[in-house]
């Protein structure tokens, strides 16, 4: 038989080395899983989002915001994301509120379990069971969650006006007892927030229970009042840091309002208030919806430099992979605890105070050099 003739190799040059079969042995740690396996697709995207935290985003200089939508806690996400933050590879967070509002389940106790999406709903609501997709809980559950919310928030240190990034800060001071008490030590992302001093953010503060349970206590005298136009300030002034002192970088998991939120601070800073920076460094993001839909969620890196959200030039280092946020996230977050050395933590949440008066200082400036060139042009026009 006469020998394989070999084809010119011309596609190296457009490749990143070559595909090889190695037979699994039933042995593969995960990083090596993803380093090894994970060759093309999706799953080439996860191992790229891996390489790019690792060698990339996860380094003292960086900044990293990650981004919550959808219900992703009660599947169980914590499990990934606590010690995330607590290696300080999380900085701040911006999450819709029932993720947070199902976190403090978990610190209170109560339990969520593993179905199946093919229950009689009926037969559920009679039995007073809740169900999310293939979790069930039970309406005791959520109703005395309901009663801790309303009981915290009836507390004298909520009653006044604050961003959500102190509301749930102090809803953290609490759960962070309740996990004691329980011991439940380890299991909610608003106590692991508290203790490392991560700012959490909601951009739908009404869209949740926590929210039905402000309102509720609006209706009785209750002076908790939500400064939106505080967490703009405020998510706008840790970015505007992170650029000035080193790079920043978002991580996203899913899309809706918490994706815009995060990268709205780019925009806010450069068209709004007009000072000269540029997008964010890196972009990750995970994400089931397709771009052709015109939607945020599905919305590519690339068209979000349009809109100054990404810097143009560190287009290279943004990465989408279209996938189950609760499947893949994990994957990573496996691969980079075993791979990337713990990270100081920065404790943006005590800095907050100083940093939007930092950016409430330079655009002051701004808005006065601006006054002054048009009363320059005024009185030249008027000679």
């Amino acid at each position: 038989m006469k020998p394989t003739r070999v084809p010119p190799r011309r596609a190296h040059r457009y490749g990143h080395g070559r595909i090889e079969i190695h037979p699994m042995r039933g042995r593969e740690q995960t990083a090596d899983l993803i380093d090894r396996y994970f060759n093309a697709y999706n799953a080439a995207r996860v191992r790229e989002i891996c390489r790019l935290l690792t060698e990339k985003v996860l380094k003292p200089r960086v900044t990293v915001g990650l981004s919550l939508s959808g219900a992703m806690i009660p599947a169980g996400l914590g499990s990934a994301l606590i010690p995330m933050i607590e290696r300080g590879f999380i900085d701040y967070i911006v999450s819709t509120g029932a993720n947070l509002y199902h976190d403090t389940h978990f610190g209170l106790g109560f339990d969520l379990f593993k179905s199946t999406p093919f229950l009689d709903d009926v037969t559920l609501y009679n039995d007073r069971v809740i169900r999310i997709y293939d979790i069930t809980l039970d309406l005791d559950t959520l109703l005395e969650s309901d009663r801790f919310v309303y009981l915290a928030i009836d507390r004298p240190e909520f009653q006044r006006r604050m961003g959500t990034s102190e509301l749930h800060y102090k809803l953290g001071a609490l759960v962070d007892g309740l996990e004691k008490k329980n011991n439940r030590r380890n299991t909610t992302l608003l106590a692991a927030a508290y203790r490392a001093q991560v700012p959490i953010y909601t951009s739908s503060p009404g869209d949740s229970t926590i929210g039905l349970n402000m309102a509720a206590r609006a209706l009785v005298g209750g002076a908790l009042e939500i400064d939106v136009s505080r967490d703009v300030n405020e998510s706008t002034a840790l970015v505007y840091e992170a650029k000035r002192r080193g790079l920043s970088a978002v991580i996203i998991l899913g899309g809706g309002s918490p994706k815009n939120f995060i990268l709205q601070t780019e925009p806010q800073l450069q068209e709004v208030l007009g000072l000269d920076v540029k997008g964010h460094d890196f972009f990750v993001q995970i994400t089931d919806a397709r771009p052709d839909t015109g939607g945020l969620s599905g919305a590519t890196p690339a068209e979000a430099v349009s809109w100054g959200k990404v810097d143009p030039k560190k287009l290279p280092d943004s990465v989408v992979c279209y996938g189950d946020s609760a499947m893949v996230f994990p994957l990573i977050a496996s691969y980079v605890l075993t791979r990337s050395r713990k990270r100081p933590l920065k404790r943006l949440y005590a800095q907050r105070d100083a940093l939007v008066e930092k950016l409430q200082s330079v655009y002051r400036r701004r808005l006065m050099r601006g006054r002054r060139g048009a009363r320059a042009v005024t009185a030249s026009r008027k000679h």
